[in-house]
């Protein structure tokens, strides 16, 4: 970490800001540091002239009290680095070409709009996000075919993460720790005025997502999210957005969900964010009235090589392939999900949730679940894993 002062080759001028007993730090010229170079800025930061920082560091730090960067332009950061407990307000955006290194205190921008953010490039990342270093407000991302937003609110970090399969020119995203059905912070509520169908929406959080170009989204949920409140069943539970044309919730889908209760992930069908005013949880009411739910029988699996109760075998799979099973731990956490089941579980993990995919899993009482879609049935029981 630097200290005390700016240090390195900055190759420009700078001039030292006065205003109302706050002193701060202006460059007015055309800045850039030598490649290796390094400078620590421990007061308020305007940019008003192009700054550049080729393979070199730049530190933003105060220990008492918040720190503002802005300016007409844009400063672009090779390496970046963030320590100020109270915040860094981010005014403009700032280019990180390589490293943004989140060590204490927040980075807040606007929630309003995405008109000042940190922008990953092509080639760049972060390290050191938790809940009390991360991007407070919007971040951005160029031509990336995969990331994973660290944005949250002023308390907890909720990742937002894309996949696309081609470069995305430019995306940003942002998180709001507040009712959709009445945003505070947009000013806007999002109600379908004849309904949501069998959809359920979260009334706690949501997220918005700006970018051209189709993709996915993983969102996740902890105890605060209540997603037990959306859905009865993890295969229940969507991403959901608001449409702007229809002004109205529409189901983005759930082509992978992970966790239990309390905490998971859910990754979204493709879409085009942009249609879509914000994104959120939200759960069918498939759990409900719709299906029957059928108890059955306990089942003792042994996978050990002698040729008996090797795999998890259901008659009602062969008579109705169009299904789904679901597979949980005793502390309620997902480790086995397949459509069009057939009988494979043989006492190993198919989600990265717990042990991760592909491992044995320990000895113990689980849960399955059997959806038998064509039939609106849903079968239930317990089964014992004694490897």
């Amino acid at each position: 970490m630097l200290n005390k002062k700016i240090i390195g080759g900055l190759l420009g001028s700078m001039t030292l800001l006065a205003a109302q007993a706050q002193d701060g730090v202006g460059n007015h010229g055309a800045m850039q540091l030598h490649a290796g170079g390094a400078a620590g800025f421990h007061t308020d930061f305007q940019n008003h002239g192009a700054f550049t920082s080729p393979e070199s560091l730049v530190g933003f730090y105060r220990e008492n009290a918040s720190l503002v960067i802005s300016g007409e332009h844009a400063p672009e950061v090779f390496d970046a680095e963030f320590d100020a407990p109270a915040g860094i307000w981010l005014e403009t955006p700032m280019e990180i070409r390589n490293n943004a290194n989140l060590i204490r205190g927040d980075v807040r921008t606007t929630r309003f709009r995405a008109e000042a953010y940190p922008m990953f490039g092509l080639a760049s990342f972060y390290t050191g996000e938790s809940n009390v270093s991360k991007i407070d407000g919007y971040a951005s991302i160029r031509d990336k075919t995969e990331f994973t937003f660290p944005i949250g609110d002023n308390s907890r970090l909720r990742p937002l993460r894309i996949q696309a399969d081609a470069p995305v020119p430019v995306a940003s995203a942002a998180y709001f720790f507040e009712a959709p059905q009445a945003s505070g912070t947009l000013g806007m509520s999002f109600v379908s005025k004849g309904g949501n169908g069998n959809l359920k929406i979260s009334a706690n959080e949501f997220w918005r997502v700006e970018a051209a170009v189709p993709l996915r989204v993983t969102l996740s949920w902890d105890v605060l999210s209540n997603a037990p409140g959306l859905a009865g069943f993890l295969g229940d539970l969507r991403v959901v957005g608001w449409d702007k044309s229809q002004e109205a919730w529409v189901d983005l889908g759930n082509t992978d969900v992970q966790g239990g209760r309390d905490y998971g992930t859910i990754t979204s069908d493709t879409f085009l964010p942009d249609r879509y005013e914000i994104i959120t949880l939200g759960g069918t009411d498939g759990s409900g009235a719709q299906y029957r739910t059928v108890d059955l029988n306990n089942y003792y699996l042994s996978p050990n090589g002698d040729g008996k109760n090797e795999t998890l075998e259901l008659e009602a799979t062969r008579e109705a392939p169009n299904n789904t099973i679901e597979i949980y731990n005793r502390y309620g956490q997902l480790v086995y999900r397949e459509n069009q089941y057939q009988g494979g579980f043989d006492g190993h993990a198919n989600t990265d949730f717990t042990v991760g995919r592909g491992k044995s899993l320990p000895d113990g009482i689980y849960f399955y679940i059997i959806t038998l879609h064509e039939r609106m049935e849903r079968h239930q029981g317990y089964l014992y894993l004694n490897p």
